[in-house]
């Protein structure tokens, strides 16, 4: 009989199957995994489960697995992996298991499997394993039986790199979606503050022609005329404000707002902060009690739901005051939005309070002013970082218990340059759909960049649409 071999860890470097005259009984095999969302998911997947039509997909994906999916494909799953890889290993027979089901397995988990030759038939060269899952407490989560016919042939090979599973993501449709918000919507009157380049101008008629909008172009007569001829753009039916310069159109346009001539301004060809000087100056009449903000509305395919950043383009180096307005108007978005009761991710760098991170420090008393009622219509956690507030596994792993961690719809960063880097990362790295609007002001404000795409420029003009109308009857 051969000597018996020790138990075998993760790490294999080659597979290499193991006869019958190789193995005695007390032999055993093992390795660990941690269990991921994205393994939900491609159950989920695999079994034709389809959670978006849920409140929250991936609680919903989570306790669809723990319930009906953990307990049979991933248990036998991983019981097979260990069968078929490390003991007996490849060209073996597996005749059957049972396996008893002990306690729910879930995101975040870290599972141990490992199975020992507990029979060992000379005669039939049958073997029978015995099967045990611990998660990392050491809870018992699955044990049971599998019964085998070991290989007759030996078989070693190198082991190659798998290949990455990623799942195939519909389009996001996230100017889709929020067009669809607007849909039986009056279209509203917007001043299109000097569109004097061929995109924005492009822009304000593309929204025009959705139906989201009547313009009135802010801006010299004569270069608008110019810039429509050399873009074959018609301006015919548009009402055009003449003016001689950029800050003239600024000033112009927040006069037609103040006076309730246009319920929102679209930023054109003109730099943020000569729009915005002119919306938040003394004398123009757009001033609220509330600090105008931005927010940018996101859609990428890695997060079940759309969700807001915020303030990554107006406030530079907020404090908590103006942190707090931040806060409040981004939950005025998602109220618009239809979302009832947002759930608010105060992020920082990392998901303790400490005294050397102001962030940390702001994050917690925000929090303490939701309780007390000075921040309302949402629940606040924080501080959180960023994977925390967006993956319910990262958050388990660190122990974080919150209503808000792995389903935040609202991100409030410390910053505009963190958030304005995160924003601009999920765009142009992660395929996100986005829009942005500034709000604290009497009216909405659509804040484009001059390198945003068409989609993007239609999303914001339907988010200020939205907006608009909501402000018939609640003004800020």
């Amino acid at each position: 009989m051969p000597d018996r071999k020790p138990m075998i860890a993760d790490g294999l470097t080659a597979l290499e199957n193991r006869t019958f005259d190789e193995i005695a009984l007390g032999d055993g095999a093992s390795m660990t995994r941690r269990l991921t969302l994205d393994d939900i998911r491609l159950l989920a997947a695999l079994t034709g489960f389809d959670g978006g039509d849920a409140l929250d997909p991936d609680a919903a994906a989570e306790a669809h697995l723990a319930e009906r999916l953990s307990h049979g494909m991933l248990a036998s799953a991983l019981v097979a992996v260990v069968l078929g890889t490390r003991l007996p290993g490849p060209g073996a027979t597996h005749l059957g298991q049972e396996l008893a089901f002990r306690a729910p397995i879930r995101a975040g988990d870290t599972l141990s499997t490992s199975v020992e030759v507990v029979e060992h038939d000379p005669a039939s060269h049958r073997l029978r394993l015995s099967c045990r899952c611990t998660n990392q407490d050491g809870t018992v989560v699955i044990d049971g039986h599998a019964d085998l016919i070991a290989p007759a042939e030996k078989r070693r090979w190198q082991r190659t790199t798998l290949p990455e599973v990623r799942l195939a993501q519909t389009a996001n449709g996230g100017t889709t979606r929020l067009l669809d918000l607007v849909r039986g919507l009056d279209a509203v009157r917007a001043a299109a503050v000097h569109p004097c380049d061929a995109l924005s101008l492009s822009a304000v008629i593309d929204a025009r022609d959705a139906g989201l909008i009547v313009p009135v172009l802010v801006a010299p007569r004569a270069r608008l005329e110019g810039v429509a001829a050399e873009a074959g753009l018609d301006l015919s039916g548009i009402a055009i404000e003449d003016v001689p310069h950029s800050h003239a159109a600024a000033e112009r346009a927040v006069e037609l707002a103040a006076a309730g001539h246009v319920e929102v301004l679209v930023k054109g060809s003109l730099h943020t902060d000569e729009l915005m000087g002119a919306v938040i100056a003394a004398k123009g009449g757009l001033r609220t009690k509330r600090r105008v903000t931005h927010c940018f509305v996101m859609q990428t395919p890695a997060y079940p739901r759309p969700f807001i950043i915020t303030d990554a383009a107006v406030n530079i180096a907020p404090t908590l005051a103006e942190k707090a307005d931040i806060v409040r108007n981004a939950v005025d978005l998602a109220h618009a939005m239809g979302v009832e009761t947002p759930r608010v991710a105060i992020l920082a760098a990392v998901e303790t309070i400490s005294p050397g991170m102001p962030a940390t420090l702001d994050a917690a008393v925000l929090c303490k002013m939701a309780d007390r009622g000075q921040i309302a219509g949402a629940v606040l956690d924080g501080p959180l970082a960023f994977d925390n507030a967006v993956s319910a596994a990262a958050a388990q792993v660190k122990g974080i218990v919150s209503p808000v961690a792995g389903r935040a719809d609202i991100l409030v960063v410390p910053d505009l340059e963190s958030g304005n880097m995160l924003a601009k990362q999920l765009e142009y790295l992660g395929g996100a759909d986005t829009a942005g609007i500034a709000l604290g002001a009497r009216v909405p404000i659509v804040l484009t960049s001059r390198a945003d795409a068409r989609d993007t420029r239609l999303a914001s003009c339907a988010l200020a649409v939205m907006l608009a109308h909501r402000y018939r009857t609640s003004p800020p």
